[in-house]
């Protein structure tokens, strides 16, 4: 049987280029299964789902947002219920198997209705969008999901030579998704518990040295990169798809305080706070926050004090005040307090991360105002290792794994 994807977009706005995608699908040899979510007026070619039935969907009538006036307010409301009601059409479809790939189009009004119901559709699933905000911040749009978003290029407003090649691509890729949909599932079959670590550039030779002997006990082992992808982490915390976490890098907390780039959009550390996984956490890089080049940091941070450091040519790293890491280690302690399930520390007292090493510009930073902090607010009953080591030793690194290990045969013995 042939694989089905689904089109979902405003077929009234857009329906010119969706009928242009329906028939490259065709061509490429799958089916089609089409889902208007227009608002504003009759679709450019019949669908299998109507609009009026998406909107049912999200318990309104469509017939009260028919000729919105832009800016007006009730188009964007009739944005945000489309979205939920694509979201449940979807969602019935992709559990029935009636479809294996869903592929959306639109400027920023299409992107946001069709990304808010993709997002919430199964990892793996495969999802695209070509968008004019994909050459943008994407990050509102995909979220914690793994969807594919692919630039326009031109706004999708009509077919010229320009947009065929564009369309046409996105196409043939998401027909091919949908062709090999069932294999890919395949290859997460792995039954091995998941341990989640956090992982910075400076940070990464102490969790490949973690992660070898992991994996040779029989776990699997994902890492994120704290660039903001923390966020993702916590979010498969919440979900139950992780069984245990080493939070072993935590930039992102200063980020999210000092606008930095790499701000996670959310207040790390809160996922333990709410599921009982074994936790060890180690406040890696916890010290510095980032913007990109040094021409964009912004005035009030780009001073003495913070110390700047160029990571590469489009990456800076700024140090905290000793006020901010005081602050920062009473702010990790207290999470780790929370922890619902087994929980230690370590701190690697000769260096957060690679910035630390000797020769480096940062060696010799002192950073006693968190481990103060730490120290002081931490529960006593909760096991806290100081050793005398760089975090990216090995002698520290197997330190933290067995913390872990200790943890994880506490939270198997309880169950």
């Amino acid at each position: 049987m042939p694989s089905t994807v689904c089109l979902a977009g405003t077929l009234d706005t857009k329906g010119e280029e969706y009928a242009f995608v329906k028939e490259r699908l065709i061509a490429a040899g799958v089916d089609v299964f089409v889902v208007d979510c227009g608002v504003l007026g009759a679709p450019h070619f019949e669908p299998e789902v109507s609009a009026a039935e998406v909107a049912e969907a999200a318990g309104i009538d469509l017939a009260d947002f028919r000729g919105s006036t832009e800016g007006a307010g009730g188009r964007v409301t009739a944005n945000e219920a489309m979205s939920r009601g694509l979201g449940v059409v979807l969602r019935d479809l992709v559990d029935a198997g009636k479809i294996q790939a869903v592929l959306g189009m639109g400027g920023t009004g299409g992107t946001d209705l069709t990304s808010g119901a993709f997002r919430t559709l199964p990892m793996g699933f495969p999802k695209l969008i070509v968008s004019t905000m994909a050459s943008n911040n994407t990050r509102p749009y995909v979220g914690h999901s793994d969807m594919h978003m692919a630039n326009a290029v031109t706004d999708i407003a009509g077919l010229n030579n320009v947009s065929r090649l564009v369309l046409a691509n996105a196409a043939h890729s998401i027909a091919g998704m949908a062709m090999h949909y069932e294999t890919t599932k395949a290859l997460a079959t792995g039954n091995e518990p998941l341990i989640a670590i956090s992982m910075f550039g400076v940070t990464t030779p102490g969790v490949m040295r973690m992660r070898e002997q992991l994996e040779a006990k029989g776990f699997q082992v994902v890492t994120f990169h704290a660039v903001g992808e923390g966020a993702g982490m916590e979010h498969l915390i919440d979900e139950g798809v992780i069984d245990g976490l080493i939070d072993f890098t935590l930039p992102e907390i200063i980020n999210r305080w000092n606008d930095g780039i790499f701000d996670p959009g959310i207040d790390r550390m809160t996922a333990a706070t709410r599921n009982n996984i074994p936790v060890v956490v180690v406040p890696g890089a916890a010290e510095c926050f980032n913007f990109g080049a040094v021409d964009t940091i912004p005035e009030k941070y780009n001073v003495p004090e913070r110390n700047v450091l160029i990571h590469n040519p489009n990456i800076t790293s700024l140090q905290a005040t000793p006020d901010e890491l005081a602050r920062l280690g009473e702010y990790i302690a207290d999470h780790v307090n929370r922890s619902l399930g087994p929980k230690a520390m370590a701190l690697p007292l000769a260096g957060l991360d690679n910035y630390f090493s000797e020769g480096s510009q940062w060696h010799g930073t002192d950073v006693s105002a968190l481990f103060d902090a730490i120290r002081s607010t931490l529960n006593d009953d909760i096991e806290l290792l100081e050793m005398d080591n760089n975090i990216n030793d090995h002698e520290f690194a197997d330190a933290v794994l067995g913390l872990f290990m200790e943890r994880w045969d506490q939270h198997q013995a309880a169950k």
